[in-house]
């Protein structure tokens, strides 16, 4: 029953699809600064609806990181209906863009499609609905999102009374966001199964699980763009500011349930026993404890996804620039680690070494992210290690390339 409810409404979302795609950019943009200003005018029953799943959360024992990401707060609802507003105003993709000129009077352009339809999976993120489903709409492509359950009472009116109204008034077809009804954890391997109706899903969650799903979305021919595992990285050099140091410390723990976080500090061996007391009381400031050597597991441990001891942090010794980076590539997800250091030559190796994501200089990890790097909202961030979009994905990555011949003189 439940791949039949998501089929239909990928579907619906094909069937619409051509409305989207054949709108003007002022019909989009104007669905965009729609959707901000029915977010701001919904407000009361937008919050209301995600009041009472945080309050379920809260009964099923959901961990506070995990319970910060599933709330909207108005300030987080304020923050939304400006990133949309944001998005309205950026510049569409150049749909055409001249090669060459080829023999016999003709030339070789580059064209810009959308992919269609975009599947979406993600779990108690509610912002990720507006986020997602925005980025949809300025590319053009239709989407079938899918929620997990604590998260679906907040989608639901968000699709309702924002999303669907916003691209009616805009005169697209509504139906070109759907939003899976059904809180089964099926739906989501359902979502990976209908390539001719749904080639590309994102998704965006961690660990296992979202694996799985990429296993699952290869065996039915479905590609993915995924974003399963995170932990920031940290080095501290033997020549970093220290003040600067702690002060990055404390900046990439204000929030502990996302990806970028700082999930693993490692100091230069010259240094270590002489800061670690000064490291220790700064983790301490932000509610954090450190887990130190003799480590009990293994050292790139995510503790995001440890809902009982999340409010961790690893801390290691390394000998230099090239251990802490080559620790970082090996140990773990890749998705973004930093370097404190007053010296640009170690700066420089540490950079060169580190194979991730994100790579940052005396920066939090904090800042790999679609809106801070970009100034767009993002669909997720990809650390694949193969071509294609790497980091945040924002619009300007959900199309396809169109090689097309035309006469020279068109």
């Amino acid at each position: 029953m439940v791949d039949q409810v998501v089929e239909a409404c990928a579907r619906a979302a094909k069937q619409a699809a051509p409305s989207l795609a054949t709108a003007s950019e002022q019909a989009i943009d104007a669905a965009l600064t729609g959707m901000a200003e029915r977010l701001r005018a919904s407000a009361a029953a937008v919050l209301e609806a995600n009041a009472e799943d945080v309050r379920a959360a809260q009964a099923d024992g959901m961990s506070s990181g995990l319970l910060d990401r599933l709330t909207i707060t108005e300030d987080r609802l304020t923050a939304m209906a400006d990133a949309l507003l944001l998005l309205a105003g950026v510049p569409h993709p150049v749909r055409e863009t001249p090669i060459r000129d080829l023999p016999d009077g003709l030339r070789l352009v580059e064209r810009r499609r959308p992919v269609g339809v975009i599947g979406a999976n993600y779990e108690a993120r509610p912002n990720v609905t507006v986020d997602v489903a925005s980025q949809l709409i300025k590319s053009r492509n239709a989407g079938v999102l899918r929620t997990g359950s604590a998260a679906l009472g907040s989608a639901t009116a968000l699709v309702r009374d924002v999303i669907v109204p916003a691209l009616a008034d805009a005169r697209i077809d509504p139906a070109v966001i759907q939003l899976v009804p059904s809180a089964d954890r099926a739906a989501a391997a359902a979502l990976v199964r209908f390539p001719d109706l749904v080639p590309l899903v994102i998704l965006r969650g961690s660990g296992d699980s979202t694996r799985e799903l990429g296993f699952e979305a290869a065996k039915h021919g479905v590609r993915t763009l995924a974003h399963a595992d995170g932990g920031g990285v940290l080095y501290v050099d033997a020549t970093a500011d220290l003040p600067k140091a702690h002060d990055l410390i404390a900046r990439s723990l204000d929030r502990l349930g996302v990806c970028n976080r700082l999930n693993l500090l490692l100091i230069d061996s010259a240094i270590y026993a002489d800061v670690l007391p000064a490291v220790l009381e700064t983790l301490d400031k932000a509610g954090v404890k450190p887990s130190l050597p003799p480590h009990e597991h293994a050292i790139g441990y995510e503790w995001a996804l440890d809902s009982d001891q999340e409010a961790t942090v690893t801390v290691s010794p390394v000998d230099d620039a090239v251990q802490a980076a080559q620790l970082a590539n090996a140990k773990t997800s890749g998705l973004a680690a930093g370097i404190v250091t007053e010296d640009a030559a170690v700066a420089d190796t540490f950079m060169s070494t580190y194979t991730g994501t994100g790579v940052f200089w005396n920066a939090t990890t904090r800042l790999l992210d679609g809106f801070k790097l970009l100034a767009v909202p993002e669909t997720g961030i990809n650390i694949d290690k193969v071509p294609g979009p790497r980091g945040p994905v924002t619009y300007t990555d959900l199309s396809l390339r169109q090689y097309a011949v035309i006469p020279a003189h068109r």
